[in-house]
């Protein structure tokens, strides 16, 4: 569909020097492409006057008119027709925006979207908002990182920074003055940097965070515990007394002595200086399994996770004595029943397993099942009235067996009467009966606290979170995955803050 338009005004103001002139130089047609009508390419024929400029001491002799709204100079997309590609760039970038423009009838190349969009203007911002969040994001996951702004009370991303460090944060608050409440995480990064850069913004260390730092630490302290529950175990789960000290006792786990020994190993070429790079060569590890036993404090970090790690038959086991009491002794026989139902093992494990059997007269009864560190993490982190009534019992007895697990629990279930009702005032008081029990893990977290005191207790009673920075984060990696991680930040920037 072609127009033919022309301008009906008597004159024009001169680009240069905007004096007004109605001398007409002359004309020539120009072709502006518009936003399609009904599917079909709209092209306007524009009759374009040149006028010559009446003042003497201008550079420009003669200019071009423009239609208000309509073209702009060197523009060969009318004004509307260009807000809205760059509208479908911010929703969907290059190659999505120009295939759905296509479907509209207008003909674009990807680069062109993202050139429309790096040149949209951005929101002025000289104040920074009253109630500000703060949070990492990664461009490239374990390379490069960076960091978001969100103003909490709207919910809308303000800035993008490059990198996580105190300092780009700091120098930003420094810039935009007016930050009374900052929303951060645990990172020490984030609190330095506001510190450095607005001393009398209140730091609210994010409940959430708060949360979640505590049940790692309660997983790792039910994955030292829970390995007591198994028979056959020592009663702490983790024994370091001598050989000749606990002869009485059985044998430990080939996989506690295997760990034991690279602890051991790595510890002892680390003392030497070695490289992690080294270790690996020198032992045969892969660099995670050397850099885990490197960063450990001690073996027992190591020991728990260990002790209390299931194999892939305990759940088979009471169906297997349960068979072999029925007479069906058949190793591969039951690999292939229990295989069926989910079983992911190999014929080895089931024989090793059923090899005992042959020399009893009667198979023992199937061993308790003991749940897995994660379920028993769950059930100590959930809301009461959540559980059903067999986690409840499968609870209650864990906690009536191991003194530590039920101490754990009540330690836990006190942190989250703090975190819900908002008392922050009976921290202190918390950390205190933490510190003085014998929760190796706990104590981490409590001392974690104490470096962040001030920002923990406002986070434990003041209502702010950083509940709308995270959904600014999960729709970041939306963005930046739509874009194949390709999305540089500048052009990363403006599609999340103007979007």
């Amino acid at each position: 569909m072609t127009i033919f338009a022309r301008s009906g005004a008597a004159g024009c103001s001169c680009r240069a020097c905007g004096a007004w002139s109605e001398r007409v130089h002359s004309r020539y047609l120009r072709r502006v492409s518009d936003e399609p009508i009904g599917g079909r390419p709209v092209t306007i024929v524009f009759t374009v006057r040149r006028f010559c400029c009446r003042n003497s001491d201008c550079a420009a002799a003669t200019f071009a008119e423009q239609a208000d709204g309509l073209s702009e100079r060197y523009r060969r997309r009318s004004v509307p027709l260009l807000a809205t590609l760059a509208q479908v760039g911010l929703s969907l970038a290059g190659r999505a925006g120009a295939r759905l423009a296509a479907q509209l009838g207008v003909r674009v190349s990807r680069t062109t979207l993202l050139r429309l969009v790096r040149a949209l203007p951005e929101p002025e911002l000289t104040e920074a908002p009253v109630v500000l969040g703060v949070d990492d994001f990664a461009l490239r996951k374990g390379n490069a990182y960076g960091t978001i702004l969100v103003d909490v009370d709207s919910g809308k991303a303000i800035d993008l920074l490059d990198g996580r460090e105190a300092e780009p944060l700091a120098q930003w608050l420094r810039d935009h003055p007016g930050a009374e409440v900052i929303c951060r995480d645990r990172a020490g990064a984030y609190a330095e940097g506001a510190k450095t850069g607005a001393p009398k913004a209140i730091q609210v260390a994010d409940r959430f965070h708060l949360w979640r730092n505590l049940g790692d630490h309660v997983e790792k302290t039910v994955a030292r515990h829970l390995g007591c529950l198994k028979p056959g175990l020592p009663d702490n789960g983790i024994s370091d007394a001598p050989t000749a000290e606990r002869t009485s006792e059985p044998a430990e786990p080939r996989l506690v002595t295997r760990t034991r020994e690279r602890y051991a190993a790595v510890q002892d070429l680390r003392g030497r200086g070695e490289s992690l790079s080294a270790i690996c060569r020198t032992l045969s590890l892969d660099r995670k399994t050397v850099q885990r036993f490197a960063r450990a404090a001690t073996v027992d970090d190591l020991l728990g996770k260990a002790i209390g790690r299931s194999n892939l038959l305990e759940p088979f086991k009471p169906y297997l004595h349960q068979r072999w009491a029925e007479g069906i002794i058949d190793a591969a026989q039951l690999t292939r029943e229990i295989s069926a139902q989910g079983y992911r093992g190999s014929n080895q494990t089931v024989r090793r397993y059923l090899h005992p059997f042959r020399e009893m007269l009667t198979p023992p009864p199937a061993p308790p099942a003991v749940p897995k560190i994660r379920q028993v993490t769950g059930w100590l982190l959930r809301h009461p009235d959540d559980l059903d009534a067999d986690e409840h019992r499968q609870l209650a007895d864990i906690r009536s067996r191991s003194p530590h697990l039920d101490r754990l629990a009540e330690h836990v279930k006190a942190f989250a009467t703090m975190m819900v009702r908002r008392q922050g005032e009976n921290l202190d008081a918390w950390l205190s009966t933490v510190e003085a029990d014998d929760q190796p893990h706990l104590h981490s977290f409590a001392i974690g606290i104490r470096r962040d005191h001030d920002a923990v207790t406002a986070g434990l009673t003041l209502p702010y979170s950083s509940g709308k920075v995270e959904g600014n984060v999960n729709r970041l990696k939306a963005i930046k995955r739509q874009m194949y991680g390709r999305a540089k930040l500048d052009l990363l920037r403006k599609r999340v803050i103007l979007a």
